[in-house]
């Protein structure tokens, strides 16, 4: 390879390719740039400019956007440039800009989360990121987690886990599907803490019904008793417009980044407090990083480098729509659907009413159908894909729509929740 056909691929893999992909984006924003995001939210050719930038199909409605979003195209297309680029020159890349190229990506996302650098690693995903908490926390027997029922199944096995191999005690919490206030949120954690407590974990965002937690109020007060708070934020980075100072100085967060910021499969992050990283053990060794550098808790060894490479075209993506518009648009889709049906005598909702404790997801029943049934008749008789949940006092499916899904396909949806509860 000659050093200039190098400094051109070394180039390329440094996003500063030509925009010329990204031009569909640009002028859909041109003409909306002085509309007020809630305005926005409601203007149906507007985003149908923005649906023709993602691949979306045409075989079924997609409501199961919160499991894995796709990418928009011109991410992909990225993307797909950086898989050959990578390729062409093999280990080449991999022993001379690797670490460099994700560094970058790293300080990108940390800029985006609101923290420093040093204090994020990119991991595969949230499951990766939170496990690596909870089992390199230095678990003694008869130490305590509180946790709630309604969080993502692996994590409950996690601590489980760690209960046979370190005899550990789990305290469960059950969350109501419709809280009257913050403070009965908090209130039922803080019951379940002891003097014994070392770790509580809370989701952002809880992944079966959408309800967002007063993430603040209840750091704060595990604070107070000397609890570390580990925040499962998988649905809620990039989904909802926060940084990491307004959750009240959680320890530790972790979010997927093929949900809700579009990259493509394989990444997500870890956010550790710098006062916390020396304190946990890495999952993997790795003697050439000391203690307190975070570093320390990223040794993956080979893996799939493009889809770091990525994360930057689906930060440019994101930063060009804006999170303000895009939560607001979410927020919006989300209303839309479940206003038409929260009051019919056969449907429940599982999600609270209240805007400001749902974004995007909500989970809807029927109450004379079994939730694996509603799922399998939306999508065999209406071509509507959903997610059954029925465990943790959710009974129901979970829909969750994207920036590219209609209101059109909505009214389909309401459509069909109508006929089947009749």
């Amino acid at each position: 390879m000659s050093s200039l056909s190098k400094r051109q691929f070394l180039k390329s893999l440094a996003g500063t390719a030509a925009l010329s992909t990204w031009s569909g984006l640009d002028k859909a924003f041109a003409s909306a740039a002085a509309t007020p995001a809630p305005l926005l939210a409601e203007q149906e050719d507007f985003w149908a400019k923005i649906r023709t930038l993602y691949p979306v199909t045409n075989d079924f409605i997609q409501l199961e956007n919160g499991y894995y979003s796709l990418a928009a195209q011109p991410v992909l297309d990225r993307y797909v440039q950086h898989i050959q680029q990578v390729n062409a020159v093999s280990s080449y890349y991999m022993r001379t800009r690797q670490f460099d190229d994700k560094r970058a990506s790293k300080t990108q996302l940390a800029t985006l989360l609101g923290c420093s650098p040093d204090e994020l690693i990119i991991t595969r995903n949230t499951t990766e990121s939170l496990d690596t908490v909870i089992a390199g926390i230095n678990w003694k027997a008869g130490d305590e987690a509180v946790m709630a029922e309604q969080d993502y199944g692996a994590m409950l096995d996690m601590f489980r886990l760690q209960a046979r191999r370190y005899g550990t005690v789990n305290r469960l919490v059950s969350l109501p599907n419709h809280p009257q206030s913050d403070d009965e949120i908090v209130s039922l954690y803080e019951k379940a803490i002891t003097p014994k407590t070392r770790l509580l974990m809370v989701c952002h965002m809880v992944n079966i019904t959408g309800q967002i937690m007063p993430i603040r109020q209840i750091v704060e007060m595990a604070h107070r008793h000397g609890v570390e708070v580990l925040v499962d934020g998988a649905h809620a980075f990039a989904q909802l417009a926060f940084t990491m100072p307004d959750l009240g100085g959680c320890d530790y967060y972790a979010s997927s980044l093929h949900k809700w910021l579009g990259t493509p499969l394989g990444a997500g992050i870890l956010y550790v407090r710098k006062d916390k990283i020396s304190s946990l053990w890495p999952l993997f060794a790795d003697s050439s990083m000391p203690d307190d550098d975070i570093r320390k808790l990223n040794h993956t060894g080979t893996h799939p480098v493009a889809t770091d490479l990525a994360i930057q075209d689906a930060i440019r993506f994101h930063e060009r729509i804006g999170i303000e518009r895009k939560e607001a648009r979410l927020r919006y889709l989300q209303r839309y659907w479940t206003d038409q049906i929260r009051h019919h005598p056969n449907i429940v909702l599982n999600t609270p009413e209240s805007p400001t404790r749902s974004c995007a997801i909500a989970n809807v029943g029927i109450a004379t159908i079994k939730p694996a049934d509603l799922s399998k008749r939306l999508f065999e008789n209406y071509k509507i894909f959903t997610v059954a949940i029925d465990n943790a006092n959710v009974r129901g499916v979970r829909v969750t729509p994207h920036l590219y899904t209609t209101t059109a396909e909505l009214d389909s949806f309401v459509k069909a929740l109508k006929e089947l509860a009749a």
